[in-house]
């Protein structure tokens, strides 16, 4: 059989392992649950401390704020008036932590077939179809993110009740950003909820159209499917470059709402973008040991790793740079969100590790030449780098919703392992209909003779 003609099969043994995976997930799951609603009823002396130093923290770091009302204030350092319960919490928050991760990682496989077609680069032509099976998630993650979002705004957002934005000042002034129309009633965010469908929309519609060109050309060989392919990408970019960052203030940055970073647009695309870059290299990998992907070779794989080695150290220069910008000015309110994340015990430790697994092992490991075009140790990387960034979205998402309540255990992994098989049932299910290699893709020539 040619190379162009090959087609991925989705084995019984293959959806075995996915559906086992799942299963013990959902079992770790319901164990963390069950510990933690124990751990609830067994120490809630220490909740309560962990609550009381968390609302010192947001009390020191708001105080500035003249607030209106102190209510307003209890709601977001504690649990307050609208929290509920610990573990549930601890539930909600980390089903947001996996619906942003994995979004970013179908989002990415999009983007990155957007960059080769803008490009017009040859070297990825045979790998294309990989990222954009990715990219099948889309709808399922905006669906998860509508329903997740209506169970659990009230204990995700502390903006969403209606008392607070009426007696906090800083979310006052804010409110336009969240409910306009409706600021002088902020009742529903209308503006906030019409962001996340456009969003996801507009995603999802130019995933369809891209993945229809590509389509087609595998039936008529017309180079105007290429062309369109690229058109359409290129006005791609130019919508995720605006909508990735409004989406890290929406579904991140507010979660810690008195807080901002004017770089953080870019620091949550960085993270998604090594992730996304991350998991096409291990997806190549392992269906190269599989004997897929023959056009793939060392050369190919040497541009991966260095996308990833690159993009890690820029992950790390905006990581520093947002953490230098903030520890520099030393201004309460901005360095709140570090001291809550250095210095309380369920996240201090995930803080450091987050740097070594994210910025030292990847730049120490992938450093050589030969090291990025070895298959055994793009495997040792890759999950380094992926859990390294799982890593990544809990530490901005899980402080601010869960204070001093947080943690990783049972829960958090069962619910990683919940939503990272179902991804990847749906990728390798979407990977399968069609052929693994665009045969009539123009570049794929000099894929086929990449060398560097």
């Amino acid at each position: 059989m040619s190379i162009t003609e090959e087609r991925y099969s989705l084995t019984p043994g293959t959806t075995k392992r996915i559906f086992t995976t799942l299963a013990v997930g959902v079992i770790l799951s319901i164990l963390g649950v069950i510990l933690s609603m124990n751990e609830d009823h067994g120490h809630g002396d220490t909740h309560a401390l962990n609550k009381e130093n968390a609302a010192l923290l947001a009390n020191n770091a708001h105080a500035h704020a003249s607030l209106a009302d102190a209510g307003g204030e209890e709601g977001h350092g504690g649990d307050g008036h609208h929290g509920s319960a610990p573990w549930l919490k601890r539930v909600w928050a980390n089903l947001w932590v996996n619906n942003i991760y994995f979004t970013g990682l179908a989002i990415i496989g999009l983007f990155f077939v957007a960059i080769q077609y803008a490009a017009s680069a040859g070297w990825s032509a045979g790998m294309l179809r990989i990222p954009m099976a990715m990219g099948s998630w889309i709808p399922i993650a905006g669906i998860l993110m509508v329903v997740s979002w209506f169970i659990a705004k009230g204990d995700l957002f502390h903006w969403i009740h209606k008392d607070v934005v009426l007696s906090d000042q800083i979310i006052f002034e804010k409110r336009g950003f969240f409910y306009w129309p409706l600021m002088d009633d902020p009742s529903f965010p209308v503006f906030y909820f019409l962001r996340m469908v456009v969003f996801f929309g507009l995603w999802y519609l130019f995933f369809v159209w891209i993945r229809k060109e590509m389509l087609a050309e595998d039936l008529d060989g017309d180079t105007k499917h290429w062309f369109k392919a690229r058109s359409l990408s290129a006005v791609f970019l130019v919508i995720f470059a605006v909508s990735s960052s409004v989406a890290a203030w929406d579904w991140v940055m507010s979660i810690d709402t008195h807080w901002f970073s004017t770089m953080f647009g870019w620091y949550v695309f960085a993270s998604w973008w090594v992730s996304g870059l991350t998991f096409i290299t291990i997806a190549v990998v392992l269906l190269k040991d599989q004997g897929y992907l023959k056009i793939i070779d060392a050369n190919h794989l040497h541009d991966l790793g260095k996308f990833i080695f690159a993009f890690s150290i820029f992950w790390t220069y905006i990581w520093f740079s947002q953490f230098l910008l903030i520890y520099y000015a030393n201004i309460p309110e901005e360095t709140v969100y570090f001291i809550q994340r250095m210095t309380t015990s369920p996240y201090s430790w995930i803080f450091f590790v987050n740097l070594i697994m994210n910025f030292f092992l990847p730049f120490l490991l992938l450093m050589t030449r030969d090291s990025k075009r070895h298959m055994s140790l793009l495997k040792l990387v890759a999950p380094i780098v992926l859990i390294g960034h799982w890593f990544d979205f809990y530490l901005m998402i899980a402080p601010g919703v869960l204070q001093g309540s947080g943690g990783i255990g049972f829960l958090e992994i069962g619910m990683t392992l919940i939503f990272g098989s179902l991804f990847v049932y749906v990728m390798l299910s979407s990977l399968a209909k069609v052929p693994l290699i665009g045969k009539n893709h123009p570049m794929l020539k000099e894929s086929l003779h990449h060398h560097i």
